[in-house]
C-alpha cells in the first residue's frame, strides 16, 4: 500500500523495512535471457541465452571477457553491464600494473558490490539494474560467483539468473553431485542441458542464441560463440526441446500399414 509513496529514491525506506528501488532492479535481473553457470576442481563454465530486439536486429552481447583468468555473463540492463564491467577490466589490469599478478576473483567482486552498495546509500543515485555470474581460476582454484546490485556477493557450485531461470536451478540441484569430478566437456554439457530447460515451447539452442565460455587449470579464458558453438549443440544432442518434441512425436505416432501387410491380412481372412 505504501508502494508509490516510498519508491521514488534509493535511500527512502517504506515502513515495512523495504528498498524498493533495490528490488526494481533485482526485477530487471529476473526480466534478462537466462545464464548458467556451473564450477568444478578444475574449470568453471557460463553459457548464456542470447536475444535479440527484432528478426532484423544483432543478438545482445551475454559473455564478456574481463582478464585471462575471468569473465562474467550478465542479465539486465546492458549499459549498467557496460559501466560495471569497464570498473572491472580497469581493476585486472590495476593489479597487473601494480603487483604483477592477476587480481583474486573475490577480491575484484568485493571491489565491485562495495561500488554497487554505495548507489544504494546516496541520494539522487539508483541501483544498477544489472547481475553477474562470475567464473575465475586464480591461487585457490576455479570460483563461480554471483553479483546482486544490493552488494551481495554469493559463490555457488551451480546456479542461474534470469528469465525461467528457476528450471535451470531445479536441473542443478538434481544434478550437482556430479559436477566436482566432471571433466571440462562433461561440466559444458551439463550446463548447457540446464539452459535448455529455460526455453519455451518454441525456442531452441542454436548457434545464433548461445554462447558458451569457460576457465580452468592451464587454461585461459575461452568464449564460443556463433559458428564456434556448433560442436557442443552436436554433442548436446538435440537442438532444443522442439527437437526432443519431434522426436518423441515420430515414435509416439502409430505407421501406417504397408501393401504386403494388408495383402496378408486379406489372405488370412479368405483362409478362415
Amino acid at each position: 500500500m505504501f508502494r508509490n509513496q516510498y519508491d521514488g529514491d534509493a535511500t527512502t525506506w517504506s515502513p515495512q523495512g523495504r528498498l524498493h528501488q533495490v528490488e526494481y532492479a533485482l526485477e530487471a535481473i529476473k526480466q534478462g535471457s537466462a545464464t548458467v553457470g556451473i564450477v568444478s576442481s578444475t574449470h568453471a563454465v557460463l553459457v548464456a541465452l542470447k536475444r535479440n530486439a527484432e528478426e532484423l536486429s544483432s543478438y545482445q552481447k551475454k559473455l564478456i571477457r574481463i582478464d585471462d583468468h575471468l569473465g562474467i555473463a550478465i542479465a539486465g540492463l546492458a549499459p549498467d553491464a557496460r559501466i560495471l564491467s569497464n570498473y572491472m577490466k580497469q581493476e585486472a589490469t590495476s593489479s597487473k600494473t601494480l603487483f604483477s599478478r592477476p587480481i583474486p576473483v573475490r577480491r575484484l567482486l568485493n571491489r565491485v558490490a562495495e561500488k554497487a552498495q554505495l548507489n544504494t546509500q546516496e541520494y539522487g543515485k539508483r541501483p544498477y539494474g544489472v547481475g553477474f555470474l562470475v567464473i575465475g581460476y586464480d591461487e585457490t582454484g576455479p570460483h563461480l560467483l554471483e553479483f546482486q546490485p544490493s552488494g551481495l556477493v554469493l559463490e555457488y557450485l551451480g546456479t542461474s539468473m534470469g528469465s525461467r531461470s528457476q528450471s535451470a536451478r531445479t536441473y542443478l540441484e538434481r544434478n550437482f553431485n556430479t559436477f566436482p569430478t566432471a571433466s571440462r566437456e562433461e561440466l559444458i554439457l551439463s550446463a548447457l542441458r540446464a539452459l535448455r530447460d529455460t526455453l519455451t515451447k518454441e525456442q531452441e539452442l542454436t548457434e545464433d542464441n548461445v554462447s558458451i565460455s569457460v576457465v580452468g587449470k592451464d587454461e585461459k579464458y575461452t568464449l564460443y560463440d556463433q559458428a564456434n558453438t556448433k560442436e557442443w549443440l552436436e554433442k548436446l544432442g538435440e537442438r532444443g526441446p522442439a527437437a526432443a518434441r519431434a522426436s518423441r512425436t515420430t515414435a509416439e505416432e502409430p505407421s501406417a500399414p504397408t501393401a504386403e501387410a494388408i495383402l496378408d491380412s486379406a489372405d488370412a481372412m479368405e483362409t478362415e
